[in-house]
């Protein structure tokens, strides 16, 4: 029997960033089952108020546009859902965060008598529960979800340490090995993007920030193109803001570095893009589940990447890949030499990463855990 579901999430496609990735896989897994879906995401690029709907694929995509107060979106957001329950009744309401989507999805859920999930991902329980304008938002959602899930085993102890009554339900990101896989690099295709023939490519992928690591990217960056020929690669540009303007005075100090900074790529275009990396770093001092690391594991790229959140679950340090402090530039420096140093152990950790995720890290698996889910719901409901 197809479901009518709900998807509130607060970012999606084209918007940049993991959140917006993960819950496209969703959306476009769900409906590949065969069930309606129609997600409600609100955005910037639409006049406070202005609501758009338009289909992507076999999806139905509802976004509006944000208020200047917080509260005013979220009862934006809250209306536009009913509304559209109103003339076509959703059988569950699935949000992708806790802290905004998830109050809203659990309230709207019961005031209308709709079964409500929601995911935990990223920096809504490191970040956001210690904001008191969120907090209450997010006790309320935990509390009051019929489901909790958590796509990593920090987030799901945490998520447990605010609800000790809740059962989390562990459901990692998945990626497609199939299409993430690796291949020789094509060099055309970094010239095109401004990397140097045969020079390394340090890359981190995704949206550079603060809480990604950037400055200490950039510190390490700098210390070690002093001793070897070096590029680095932001593949996802910079978030707008301090850390913009932190990349421009960097560039400003050190004019002579080869420094290359490309917006995000189409999905389909990631795979050529992974595979001109030499080596993926990824020095977080928070994150979820980083789609940037399953894609690098996928392609075998051999990885430097800090223990935080849910990256140490995935990789092992000296197994498949380097795992060092958050937040401490020694480490992260004598990481990134050492494999630079050492093609063999370039190649090895590669594959083992691949190896890692080619069979556990699916969408497939991904997605048969939330149908899990939502069939136990709705069963309960009819």
């Amino acid at each position: 029997m197809p479901y009518h579901i709900a998807l509130l999430s607060d970012t999606f496609p084209p918007d940049p960033g993991g959140l917006a990735v993960s819950a496209a896989r969703l959306a476009h897994g769900i409906a590949a089952h065969g069930h309606q879906v129609a997600v409600f995401a609100p955005t910037s690029h639409l006049p406070p108020g202005e609501v758009r709907s338009f289909r992507q694929d076999a999806v139905q995509v509802w976004r509006f546009g944000a208020q200047r107060k917080p509260d005013a979106t979220l009862a934006e957001w809250f209306d536009l859902l009913l509304a559209r329950h109103a003339e076509a009744p959703f059988d569950l309401f699935h949000a992708y965060f806790v802290a905004r989507s998830g109050f809203v999805a659990v309230y709207a859920g019961r005031s209308v008598g709709v079964p409500s999930i929601i995911s935990a991902r990223g920096n809504d329980l490191d970040r956001a529960v210690f904001d008191p304008a969120k907090a209450a938002h997010i006790r309320y959602a935990l509390d009051h979800a019929s489901r909790v899930t958590a796509n990593t085993q920090q987030l799901v102890a945490r998520a447990q340490a605010l609800a000790p009554a809740r059962s989390i339900h562990h459901i990692p990101n998945g990626v497609a090995s199939d299409l993430f896989s690796p291949g020789p690099a094509d060099t055309a295709l970094g010239q095109r993007l401004g990397l140097k023939a045969g020079q390394p490519v340090l890359a981190f992928v995704g949206e550079a920030r603060a809480k990604k690591g950037l400055a200490l990217l950039l510190l390490a960056f700098r210390e070690l193109a002093q001793r070897r020929p070096l590029t680095l690669w932001l593949l996802g540009g910079v978030r707008p803001g301090p850390d913009s303007d932190l990349v421009a005075l960097f560039q400003r100090q050190n004019p002579q570095l080869d420094l290359v900074i490309t917006s995000a790529r189409e999905h389909q275009q990631m795979p050529a893009a992974y595979r001109l990396i030499d080596l993926l770093v990824l020095p977080s001092l928070h994150d979820g589940l980083p789609n940037a690391l399953l894609e690098g594991m996928a392609t075998a790229r051999p990885i430097v990447a800090s223990c935080a959140g849910g990256i140490p679950d995935v990789l092992r340090h000296e197994a498949n890949g380097l795992l060092v402090p958050p937040g401490q530039i020694e480490p992260l420096i004598a990481a990134i030499e050492r494999l630079l140093d050492d093609e063999a152990l370039r190649v090895h950790l590669g594959s083992a990463a691949r190896a890692s995720v080619i069979h556990t890290y699916t969408p497939a698996a991904e997605i048969a855990a939330n149908l899990e889910l939502y069939h136990d719901l709705c069963a309960d409901r009819a």
